[in-house]
Parts: structure tokens; C-alpha cells; sequence
């Protein structure tokens, strides 16, 4: 299930970046009172009233070079493409600017909705003051203050009551998975060679795939349906969004999110690099099947350590992606594709795989005969059971005298033991204390 896309939209300097940092709790994004400032973070998780959604900061979009009224276009252009409602920003202490105006022209061709928020209104007496942006044309205006806080709470309900109704009527059951990764590393190539047609537009210029399109195939070989989601990066607005790396990621975002096995793609030529382990990291934390897949491996030079070394390299680099299996790839040779399908259906299966508490149990004993639980402060860890929770990932609470006893370290023994018992390939586990009662 997709999950919804809200995007933060304004002129410069009318507080989108204190306002994500609000709903999100966290402080990720730099915050300075300078009109264009870069942010570090422009999307992340939030949650209200039991409903998640994804936050997009579009002022962290930045084209460099380009006129401010051209990057302000684009954001909201970025925001119309992938948003499911638009919170369209302004600042109270100001009016209504020629660029709110231009904003609101853009916003006008959507049919996504569309909350108007004045931020920067901090007082009762600022509060009122706010009859003239109805003049934009977008409804009522919900009176914010970032800084403070207040009215987030009223604008965060309109923006659940906006979401879009669950699709329901259609129930798909193909395993989904995904290839991620940079521009250029052969996403679009690999989905082709694997569909054996000219699915997606594919060049060597990076950024041009120009859609994200899910596609429904039968293998034949396994007998079984997969829908394939290809991700790469940019769509209809060429060399601006070319250049915006960070919107690929947003795109790869959405897509992990449909995806039960996620294919992180890197290109052997250019070797691993801190774009692949940021995106790589998303999938990790979302709880995904996780596969390395090396493409591009007929174009390097080899010798009989090659493979070895590289593999090394992707373990030293993604060490907490050490459950993943590694495959090397060519999608124009067509070396190693059929066994994506196949691994893709084995990490699947991996992450459905339920154990009866009986058998973690008996694996606790051994566990714990093996290396006796920690003393933390003169106080020793007590586990007295574990029970399978979850799947999609795999989720195993233990009962303990003492939640806060129950180390890292001790947890990863403990993980490491059911991946020795237990075919765990390709899939996170997660291991929750609970204090027994």
C-alpha cells in the first residue's frame, strides 16, 4: 500500500523548513532566516492521529544556477507530479507577494487539494489578520506559527481529512519488487532485458527514464506473477530535474514503499558511492527485502579475485545490509538476470516465514547456554520467552525482567542465532524487549 505524499510549497523564506521540522518532530533540516538556504533533508516519515504520510520540504529542491522564480516554479511543478495534497505556504508578516501569486497560478492547474497555511502568525492579533489571502483563491487559511507551534494541529487535520480513500476494489497479490539506486547504474536496462522488450526509454545520458511504471509479468520458469516497479529518476521537465538528485531519491521513496524486495543496483564501473548507501538505507529501515545487485559487470576488467574483492568491498561498505545477497549482473549481456526472479521469490518468502514459539524457545536455551545473558550494573538480563510477532519483516518479541538490560550487543547475538537456524536471507529481523508482568 502506497503511502500518502504531502508536500510543503512557498516562496522563500515563509518557513517550510520550521514547519517540517514541526510535524516531524525532529530537527533535520538546516534552518536559517536567509530567503534559498539549502536544507539537508527534504522528506521524511510523519504520522497524525494514526495515519502515516510522507513530507516533502520542496524548498529543499534547489536548482543552482537558476533564476529564483524558475526553481520556485519547478518546486511547485515537483509538488503537483508527486503530491497527494499540496500545503501551499505564505507568511502572514508579509501579505500576499507577487510570488505567492505565482505560486497560487501553478497550484491552479492541479486537482490535488490544495491547504492554504499562513505561517509566521504568532500573536491572536496576527491570527486575525489573514483575510487578505483568501484573495489566492485556495479556500480558507489556517494560521500557523512554525516557530511556536500553534494551529498545527488544525492544519495536520485537514491535511489527513484530504488523503485520498484506500483502493480497495482490486487486490493484488504479485510479489512486488523494486530496482533502486542512482541515475545511470541500469535500472531501465535491467528491467528491459528482464521483460525482453523496450519497456522503458534507456540511453547512457543519465536521467532518462521518463516515467516510473509498474509493470505485471509472468515467469515462466517459476510459474509465477511479479510486478516489477522501475524507479530511475526523472519525468517531462528534463534538464532541471537531471540535476536535482534528491528528487530521484523521492522517487525511489515511493517506490520502496510498493515494494516487498527491494534491488539496490549499483554500477560495477563506478563502484559504490554515498548516494548508494543513503538510498539503500531506506529500504533497510522500511523493513524490505534487500538485494545487491552489481549490473554493469561485463565492462570491468577481471581476474580470479575480482568478484571477492568487490563483494568484500559491499560488505566493509554496507555493513548492516550483511543479510543481503549479492548478485552480479549484466543486463546487456544478459549475465545472471534469471536469477533475479528467483532470489526475489526466495527473500519474499524469507520475509513471510513464521516460526512456532515452541522452536524459539528451544533456540533461547541454546542461545543463552551458548553466551549466558549480560550483567549491566550488578543486575543481570533475565529472558524468560520469545514469540513471533510479525512478518514483513520478521518481528520477535522477548520477554525480559528489564527492557533497558537487553544490549545491542546482545540483541544482534541473538539475531545472529536465528539467521544460523533459520533462513533469514534477504530480510531484516526485528527484535522487540517487552518487560514481562
Amino acid at each position: 500500500m502506497s503511502v500518502p505524499v504531502v508536500a510543503l510549497v512557498g516562496r522563500p523564506n515563509v518557513g517550510k523548513s520550521t514547519i517540517f521540522n514541526r510535524i516531524i518532530n525532529e530537527r533535520l533540516s538546516i534552518v536559517e532566516d536567509t530567503p534559498g538556504v539549502t536544507r539537508d533533508r527534504i522528506y521524511s516519515r510523519a504520522s497524525w492521529l494514526g495515519k502515516e504520510f510522507r513530507l516533502i520540504d520542496t524548498g529543499g529542491i534547489e536548482m543552482s544556477g537558476e533564476k529564483m522564480s524558475v526553481q520556485i516554479k519547478t518546486q511547485a511543478e515537483i509538488a503537483i507530479d508527486e503530491a497527494d495534497v499540496i500545503v501551499f505556504i505564505t507568511n502572514g508578516q508579509n501579505g500576499v507577494t507577487k510570488e505567492d501569486e505565482d505560486v497560487a497560478k501553478i497550484l491552479y492547474r492541479t486537482n490535488k487539494p490544495v491547504i492554504l497555511a499562513v505561517n509566521k502568525a504568532d500573536n491572536p492579533e496576527q491570527r486575525q489578520n489573514i483575510y487578505d489571502f483568501y484573495a489566492l483563491g485556495f479556500g480558507d487559511p489556517n494560521p500557523i506559527s512554525g516557530s511556536q507551534g500553534t494551529g498545527l494541529g488544525d492544519l495536520l487535520d485537514a491535511i489527513v481529512k484530504a488523503f485520498p480513500n484506500e483502493d480497495k476494489s482490486e487486490e493484488d497479490d504479485t510479489v512486488k519488487f523494486s530496482f533502486i539506486g542512482r541515475p545511470n547504474v541500469g535500472k531501465s536496462s535491467l528491467v528491459n532485458a528482464i521483460l525482453g522488450d523496450e519497456r522503458v526509454i534507456v540511453s547512457d545520458m543519465q536521467g532518462t527514464t521518463r516515467d516510473a511504471i509498474d509493470t505485471k509479468y509472468h515467469d515462466e520458469k517459476l510459474d509465477k506473477d511479479f510486478t516489477m516497479i522501475d524507479t530511475a529518476g526523472i519525468r517531462k521537465r528534463g534538464k532541471v530535474y537531471e540535476n536535482t538528485e534528491k528528487y530521484s531519491v523521492l522517487r525511489a521513496l515511493s517506490a520502496i514503499d510498493k515494494s516487498d524486495v527491494v534491488c539496490v543496483v549499483l554500477n560495477a564501473e563506478e563502484g559504490i558511492r554515498e548516494q548508494d548507501k543513503r538510498v539503500a538505507g531506506y529500504a533497510h529501515n522500511a523493513g524490505k527485502g534487500v538485494i545487491i545487485v552489481v549490473n554493469k559487470w561485463d565492462t570491468l576488467k577481471k581476474d580470479t579475485n575480482t568478484m571477492k574483492d568487490f563483494e568484500n568491498q559491499i560488505r566493509v561498505e554496507f555493513q548492516y545490509l550483511a543479510y543481503a545477497p549479492i548478485l552480479f549482473t549484466s543486463a546487456t549481456k544478459g549475465q545472471r538476470l534469471d536469477q533475479i526472479p528467483e532470489l526475489v521469490e526466495r527473500v519474499y518468502d524469507n520475509r513471510e516465514r513464521r516460526i512456532q514459539s515452541s522452536v524459539l524457545n528451544d533456540l533461547l536455551l541454546r542461545a543463552t547456554s551458548i553466551a549466558p545473558t549480560p550483567l549491566v550494573n550488578g543486575k543481570r538480563l533475565r529472558i524468560y520467552y520469545m514469540t513471533q510477532v510479525a512478518v514483513q519483516p520478521p518481528t520477535f518479541v522477548v520477554f525480559v525482567n528489564e527492557t533497558e538490560l537487553l544490549h545491542f550487543s546482545y540483541e544482534r547475538f541473538l539475531k545472529n542465532q536465528l539467521r544460523e537456524t533459520f533462513d533469514f536471507e534477504g530480510t531484516p529481523i526485528k527484535i522487540l524487549p517487552r518487560k514481562r508482568k
